[in-house]
């Protein structure tokens, strides 16, 4: 691993960099203007304190990745790639049990992307609006807790969940509906929905009345539901904080 300052005008940054596989992935971060260009032990070590908690969950899976045979690089695409089998959320597990129509396969719907996206965006917007915002820790009186919302509410985990239910009731294949775990752009955990279409991955999130393309988030993918078997999970690491630059080798 290396740490290198780089400057892009009047903004600096700190690159931490991990080559493996012939392949250089880096996470990058924006550091003070006035920071000096060199990397003093004092700079790496608050950037690593500051970092330390939102990263981990980054390295944690970019480790597990890389040890893989089936690392193939990044994604620039319009859908979100998978990398890797790894395991789900902690939440995730006995969901498939609980809510049958969260990892069965469904038929899909006839319609149009511009049909689909408009039925989205509903969806997203009713289940925003009618859902309060409520903390597991505060609900549940514990730190992770997927479920449905209740009348108290729900956190992201369940916002994502309602709206797979209600688009799925409406004839939208499960299949094309995957929940995605993701730092956002404060590099906070987070949880989404991703609607799977012919033209790309959008996403549908509690934070956002808008859906977007998953690159215009900002966020860091993580994890997403596999497609193929949706009760496991597929490593993605796409976007937001991770950059990848292939080799001469690659």
């Amino acid at each position: 691993m290396r740490e290198q300052m780089s400057c892009d005008g009047a903004e600096a940054f700190m690159t931490l960099s991990l080559r493996q596989c012939g392949t250089t992935i880096s996470v990058k971060t924006q550091v003070a203007p006035h920071q000096k260009f060199s990397l003093s032990s004092s700079l790496i070590r608050e950037f690593k304190k500051k970092f330390s908690r939102s990263l981990f969950a980054v390295t944690s899976t970019l480790f597990f990745l890389l040890l893989s045979p089936a690392y193939a690089g990044g994604t620039s695409g319009p859908f979100l790639v998978a990398k890797s089998a790894i395991s789900a959320p902690a939440g995730f597990s006995g969901l498939c049990s609980k809510y049958t129509w969260l990892c069965a396969s469904t038929a899909k719907a006839r319609m149009s992307d511009g049909a689909l996206l408009r039925l989205a965006t509903a969806v997203n917007t009713k289940v925003n609006r009618q859902t309060r915002a409520i903390a597991d820790r505060v609900q549940y009186g514990r730190e992770e807790h997927w479920a449905l919302p209740t009348a108290r509410g729900g956190d992201c985990e369940d916002f994502a969940l309602l709206k797979k239910k209600t688009l799925i009731e409406h004839g939208v294949s499960s299949t094309n509906l995957l929940i995605a775990t993701v730092l956002d752009r404060r590099l906070q955990s987070h949880a989404v929905l991703v609607l799977r279409t012919s033209n790309g991955d959008f996403v549908l999130d509690n934070l956002n009345k808008d859906i977007r393309p998953w690159k215009r988030t900002g966020y860091t993918f993580l994890k997403l539901q596999n497609p193929e078997a949706l009760g496991t999970w597929h490593a993605v690491l796409a976007g937001g904080i991770i950059t990848e630059r292939p080799t001469a080798s690659k």
